[in-house]
């Protein structure tokens, strides 16, 4: 049904005034009712391609070579009104980012009825229809209230839903899905594949599926093709390329996540099978980097000898809802309803649940960011739960946080190395900027950064860069204790593995303590030395990862189990 053949497509820089090929003569087939998985790391090509597919480059600026065609129709040779007609109708696309490809001024329903609307010559109350109809099939709740819904107003599951239902508007041959599950619960991931793979069969669509995660394609693809900058490295059966995987890349994607079987004091990274000779295969990799029961042993009895460093206790953080004419409180959101536990030094604690669950507001209870309602809050052997504003300023110095989305909290306009600086001016920490400067390029090599990034911008760097960016800004004023809030969620799995690998390098140079918050109950176990899992405010159960992962007593926990992508 698709055939693209030799594409190669170059981009225009603007700076040096010369063409950049990203994509190499890159050959591959389609059938209807099949799925292509496109894996590989950012900047691999995956989504360069897709885009070319559905004709969505600037046309000015790119040049695309060789052939695409959909049913023997060449697409490359279609004018911008004749490709118009294929988009949408044919060929249709799920983006990454459902919050930014919805547009926040008009209501879900009217951006979904306005594409069926276009496409299929129908009056608005038809499409209305149509569109609940849409809605109820990608079983979105109360799919009349979704309809009259704006994007702010959905979770990021339900935000998803209504970009397949646009996508499936007006019966696409071909449905392209571009890291449709990125930074989605994996629970919330794997109900998103469920419905793509039953809705594939119902239709007989054929479907390219896009994303960084090899275990993820496990659940959905036929066939598989691995892409690393701008080239194909290997293409075969899902099960061909999982039992025997030939080029070193693949091996690479394969054995940076995360498995929850596997206990590891360091995860393999891509570069691992890159650089090594060819003989030394990842069960050699594993055997050096796994954990003996004695290491772990030692490392527990080591831990769990001293005094808590953080003593959580009865702690409730409680959000009033006002209803009525003089906004009177009618109820509680319980966002943490009297959870209790202890940190120890040196400890990685990992709080896993699903969004919604209570543990951001838990973490950003216990750095105080969110006063708590009742409770308390005891670190160092202080109690901190009442602490005023100069007892805090204290405080921030050994208890630091490192946010989920690295660029939002890094100042587009100042220079990384400042945003470094700035804590340590305001803790008046050495005596004077050359100082500071010196202390930022020593936190930047150790973040495996170097001193000629101090004066680069936050834009200027990929996301796994800006996540050590983070880290060492963080680290600046020499904390005991950091919370790393899903911290790794939206990297590749390969920059993921690397980062997961720093944090651990670095808790044993300076001995820190974390708690450790994702979604991913396969990362959480492999970093963490005990595990708590919370949902609705309460924690459901706690222990050590191992014997979570084998004999879960919450049904809640098997749920998270269950969801974990691939599980091998």
């Amino acid at each position: 049904m698709l055939k693209v053949k030799d594409l190669a497509v170059k981009f225009y820089n603007q700076e040096d005034k010369i063409w950049l090929e990203t994509v190499h003569k890159v050959s591959f087939s389609l059938e209807k009712g099949k799925v292509l998985g496109i894996v590989g790391e950012s900047g691999s090509g995956k989504s360069v391609t897709s885009f070319s597919v559905m004709r969505l480059h600037d046309s000015k600026n790119t040049r695309i070579d060789g052939e695409i065609s959909l049913d023997n129709i060449d697409l490359l040779n279609l004018d911008d009104n004749e490709i118009r007609k294929y988009r949408g109708n044919k060929i249709a696309m799920i983006f990454q980012e459902p919050m930014t490809s919805l547009n926040p001024v008009f209501t879900c329903g009217e951006q979904v009825r306005e594409a069926i609307m276009l496409h299929q010559q129908v009056d608005k109350q038809t499409a209305k229809k149509n569109t609940i109809n849409l809605f109820k099939e990608v079983q979105l709740p109360r799919p009349e209230n979704i309809f009259d819904s704006y994007p702010h107003q959905l979770s990021g599951g339900q935000k998803q839903r209504v970009m397949i239902a646009m996508a499936l508007s007006c019966n696409p041959e071909l449905l392209i899905a571009d890291e449709p599950t990125t930074a989605l619960d994996v629970t919330v991931q794997k109900t998103i594949l469920q419905l793509l793979a039953r809705l594939k069969t119902e239709r007989n669509m054929a479907m390219i599926f896009i994303s960084h995660d090899l275990g993820l394609m496990s659940e959905i693809a036929d066939e598989l093709m691995v892409m690393y900058k701008g080239d194909i490295v290997e293409q075969g059966t899902a099960q061909q390329l999982f039992k025997n995987p030939q080029h070193p890349y693949t091996k690479g994607l394969l054995a940076c996540r995360p498995s929850p079987k596997r206990l590891l004091k360091k995860l393999p990274t891509v570069a691992d099978f890159l650089n090594e000779d060819k003989d030394v295969g990842l069960q050699h990799l594993l055997a050096k980097n796994a954990f003996t029961q004695e290491e772990v042993n030692q490392r527990r009895t080591k831990l769990y000898s001293q005094e808590p460093i953080l003593k959580v206790q009865n702690l409730c953080t409680w959000y009033p809802i006002h209803k009525g004419l003089f906004g009177k409180t009618q109820d509680f959101v319980k966002a943490v309803d009297e959870v209790s536990f202890d940190v120890f030094p040196g400890e990685t604690l990992g709080l896993v649940g699903e969004s919604g669950c209570g543990k951001t507001t838990l973490g950003r209870t216990i750095l105080r960011l969110v006063e708590p309602t009742s409770g308390k809050l005891i670190f160092d052997g202080i109690d901190i739960t009442h602490s005023n504003k100069k007892e805090l300023r204290k405080l921030r110095r050994d208890v630091q946080l490192i946010f989920q989305d690295p660029y939002s909290s890094l100042n587009p306009k100042i220079t990384v190395g400042q945003s470094i600086m700035e804590p340590l001016i305001v803790h008046g920490i050495y005596a004077n900027d050359t100082e500071r400067k010196a202390h930022v390029i020593q936190l930047l090599e150790k973040v495996n950064l170097g001193a000629e990034y101090f004066n680069r911008y936050p834009h200027e760097f990929s996301g796994g860069q800006r996540q050590r960016i983070v880290i060492a800004r963080a680290l600046a004023l020499k904390p005991k204790f950091i919370v790393c809030d899903e911290s790794v969620s939206a990297l590749d799995v390969s920059v993921q593995a690397q980062v997961l690998n720093l944090l651990r390098d670095l808790q044993e140079e300076f001995g820190l303590t974390y708690i450790f918050i994702s979604h991913d109950l396969a990362v959480v176990k492999h970093i963490s030395d005990r595990m708590v899992i919370m949902n609705k405010g309460k924690i459901e159960e706690q222990g050590f990862p191992e014997e979570i992962y084998k004999n879960p007593k919450a049904v809640y926990t098997q749920k998270l189990i269950d969801a974990i992508p691939g599980n091998f």
